[in-house]
C-alpha cells in the first residue's frame, strides 16, 4: 500500500515540489496514524502504529527509518554535547532538519544531490584538516565506495583524538562478500542488494578493515521486542570506531 502511494505520488508531483511540500504532505498522511501505541523518537509524535515496509517500519509524519531513530538515540544519549564537531555523509532529511535544531556545530556532506547538505567531500579525499571532527556519522556509505580502504583511512585522518566515528552497513554471516567483475547496475542489485552497491560486509569482515587503518572498534549490538514502543529494529549492529 505505502509503495504503491509513494509512486503514485512521485509520477503525478515534480520531485522539486515533493522536496518544497514534503512536510505539509507527510502531515496530512499522518492524521491517518495518531494513536498512543508507538512513538517517534525524532519527530516526538506519537502514532498507533508505524508504516510497515518489506523492510522497514517508517514514521507516517517525519519518514524516519528503524535505523535512523535508533542513531538518534545513540547519538542524544551518548554523544550529544554543544561542543562538539559533528560530521554527517548523507543523511535522511528528517535526521537533518532535527540535528540543525541543536546547539552543534553540524556539517553534512553529499555528493549525490539527493540529500540536505551544506558540503560536497569526496569521503576518499576529505577537504578539510586533519583532526577536525569530534564525531563522524558514515551510515550506509561504504558499501558505495569503490575504495571503501581509503575512505576508511580519511575517516580516520579528520576525527579528532578520542573520538568516534559510527559506522553501519547492511551486514551478512560469512565473510565480506565483493566481486569487481559485477559491474552493471543489475547485476549488483542480484548480488549485493541494490544497484549502487559494490559489495556486503560481514560485521567481522568490517570490523577488521576498520581496525587495520587504526580504528578501536566496538560492535554494539541492539535487541529489542518486536512491537517497542520507538520501532527500533528487533536486532541492529553499529560499529562503534574509535581513534586512539
Amino acid at each position: 500500500m505505502y509503495k504503491i502511494l509513494k509512486k503514485t505520488i512521485q509520477s503525478l508531483i515534480p520531485s522539486h515540489l515533493l522536496f518544497r511540500f514534503e512536510s505539509p504532505l507527510r502531515y496530512f498522511y499522518y492524521l491517518f496514524f495518531i494513536g498512543n501505541r508507538f512513538q517517534c523518537n525524532i519527530c516526538k509524535k506519537k502514532i498507533r502504529c508505524f508504516i510497515t515496509t518489506e523492510n522497514d517500519k517508517l514514521c507516517p509524519r517525519c519518514g524516519s527509518l528503524q535505523r535512523t531513530r535508533r542513531l538518534w538515540h545513540v547519538i542524544d544519549t551518548e554523544f550529544l554535547n554543544s561542543k562538539s564537531q559533528i560530521l554527517d555523509f548523507s543523511p535522511s532529511r528528517c535526521f537533518y532538519h532535527l540535528m540543525k535544531k541543536k546547539n552543534i556545530h553540524y556539517i553534512s556532506s553529499d555528493l549525490s544531490g539527493n540529500f540536505l547538505s551544506e558540503k560536497s567531500y569526496d569521503i576518499k579525499a576529505i577537504d578539510t584538516e586533519n583532526e577536525t571532527f569530534d564525531l563522524i556519522i558514515c551510515y550506509h556509505i561504504l558499501e558505495h565506495i569503490d575504495d571503501d580502504m581509503q575512505a576508511m583511512k580519511e575517516l580516520l585522518r579528520v576525527l579528532k583524538r578520542g573520538g568516534f566515528c559510527l559506522v553501519q552497513t547492511p551486514f551478512k554471516e560469512g565473510q565480506i562478500y565483493e566481486n569487481q567483475n559485477i559491474k552493471t547496475p543489475k547485476e549488483r542489485e542480484i548480488h549485493f542488494g541494490q544497484a549502487d552497491h559494490l559489495r556486503i560486509y560481514s560485521v567481522k569482515g568490517l570490523t577488521a578493515r576498520l581496525e587495520h587503518v587504526g580504528f578501536i572498534v566496538e560492535t554494539r549490538e541492539f535487541n529489542e521486542t518486536q512491537e517497542n514502543k520507538h520501532g527500533f529494529k528487533t536486532k541492529e549492529t553499529i560499529l562503534m570506531c574509535k581513534k586512539k
